[in-house]
């Protein structure tokens, strides 16, 4: 579904590519997370599938088309965008903010209302209770949720997501990891997912690609990342997870 060849960014005033040489491949209805800490080029890998950033070299395509082939703007409105700063529009409702990209695309009103309701109950915000409200009026995972609805709005085959789940509390965040792995199954999405989290990373991703220094050291299934890891960053990434279930299974009493 999705297809990076030697991707590269520079910017003008760096000193090096925010971004160097990168290659992917993303199977249709699938998760790939890129992970890595801040400043390795994850995010700007992920904009540049939409064309919020502009590679300085290599070809990606979509759905088997190059990118370029396609106006910037129709080839947002066809994948959805979700990120950490959520974004809801403060002045206008839930109802509205989800029919954002639906209404730029010029639907009938009356398939735009149906879409919004069957979005919100997808997401598990009834729209009886939710379609009138506010984003100031809404906690954050609530925000996030509209997020997602918004996104899917336009019944996009591909989602891009960047720290969505970043600055929620665990639970909330328990919760939302394990309603996008839902809403990809019986969707059929294909989806990209930035972060830090390694845990959230293994938990959530079908493969990964884990990025330092503007570089993919490693790109593989979790469990192969972890029995076989390709590079030294990336067995420190994966070990930690192991260390931390270790330590609370001794806490626990399940382990000596």
């Amino acid at each position: 579904m999705i297809t990076l060849e030697a991707v590269s960014k520079s910017y003008a005033r760096s000193t090096a590519p925010a971004v160097s040489d990168v290659s992917l491949t993303v199977a249709a209805q699938s998760l790939l997370v890129l992970l890595g800490e801040s400043g390795c080029g994850k995010t700007t890998t992920l904009k540049m599938i939409n064309r919020l950033v502009e590679p300085s070299s290599g070809r990606i395509s979509v759905g088997g088309n190059d990118i370029h082939s396609v106006d910037p703007i129709d080839l947002r409105r066809q994948i959805g965008y979700v990120f950490q700063g959520i974004g809801l529009f403060p002045h206008i409702d839930v109802a509205a903010n989800v029919a954002t990209v639906p209404r730029l695309l010029r639907w009938p009103a009356s398939k735009i209302r149906a879409r919004v309701e069957e979005l919100l109950e997808m997401v598990g915000l009834p729209p009886a209770d939710y379609r009138h409200r506010y984003p100031g009026e809404l906690s954050g995972g609530q925000q996030q949720r509209v997020g997602v609805a918004r996104a899917l709005a336009a019944s996009p085959k591909v989602l891009l997501m960047d720290e969505p789940f970043g600055a929620l509390d665990p639970l909330t965040r328990d919760g939302l990891q394990r309603q996008l792995k839902e809403l990809q199954v019986s969707l059929g999405l294909t989806i990209v997912l930035v972060t830090h989290d390694v845990t959230e990373a293994l938990l959530l991703a079908d493969s990964i690609a884990v990025m330092k220094a503007g570089v993919v050291l490693g790109h593989d299934a979790p469990s192969r990342l972890i029995a076989d890891p390709p590079h030294e960053y990336v067995r420190a990434l994966m070990e930690m997870p192991k260390r931390q279930a270790a330590k609370v299974a001794k806490m626990a009493g399940l382990a000596p």
